[in-house]
């Protein structure tokens, strides 16, 4: 305690040297009217800009298709669906166990039938793609599931391409679910 002492008596000390603060010339006008401020509107979301298409040699080196995967396991069978930023599922791979079959869904709408080209690092193809149902906005192609394009899917380089004529194409990565999909039907 008392070393303290010494240490209060020096600040005491100091504090009496500093001078008073004088109040500024301009403290004895009225203080300026306040501005009205509008508060700050947030940006409408951002809708992802279509992906360009690119020439077939050099789909490689489009970007990606944002996104992400998911499985899970339907009344007819495994899926798989690729969904968008803006939660839709833009694409999606099912398996019809009788049938042994999977099919490739791409989401959109079409009066008559559509190519749809798959592209793969090793493969390519276009099938004829249909519209699913009358209330279903998809349109849907059907491959065999010993199909050796599936396998192309799953293994090439990392991701493939589905273009359907008169939509934007999807780069799509060929992550574990689209295996997944494809083993499970087989």
């Amino acid at each position: 305690m008392k070393a303290a002492l010494p240490a209060l008596a020096l600040s005491l000390t100091l504090a009496a040297c500093v001078p008073a603060t004088r109040e500024p010339a301009s403290a004895s006008l009225p203080p300026p009217a306040p501005v009205a401020r509008h508060a700050p509107q947030a940006p409408p979301p951002a809708t992802p800009a279509p992906l360009p298409a690119v020439p077939g040699d050099k789909w490689m080196d489009a970007p990606a298709t944002p996104g992400d995967w998911r499985y899970q396991v339907g009344a007819g069978g495994p899926l798989a669906v690729f969904v968008g930023t803006g939660g839709k599922g833009e694409f999606v791979l099912t398996c019809d166990r009788p049938a042994r079959s999977i099919e490739l869904w791409r989401a959109g709408t079409s009066a008559g039938p559509r190519t749809m080209t798959i592209r793969t690092e090793t493969a390519t193809r276009s099938l004829t793609a249909v519209q699913a149902e009358d209330t279903n906005p998809y349109l849907a192609a059907s491959l065999p599931a010993a199909d050796p394009l599936l396998d192309a899917m799953a293994l090439s380089k990392g991701r493939f391409a589905v273009e359907v004529e008169g939509q934007s194409p999807l780069y799509l990565p060929s992550w574990a679910e689209v295996t997944r999909v494809i083993e499970d039907c087989r």
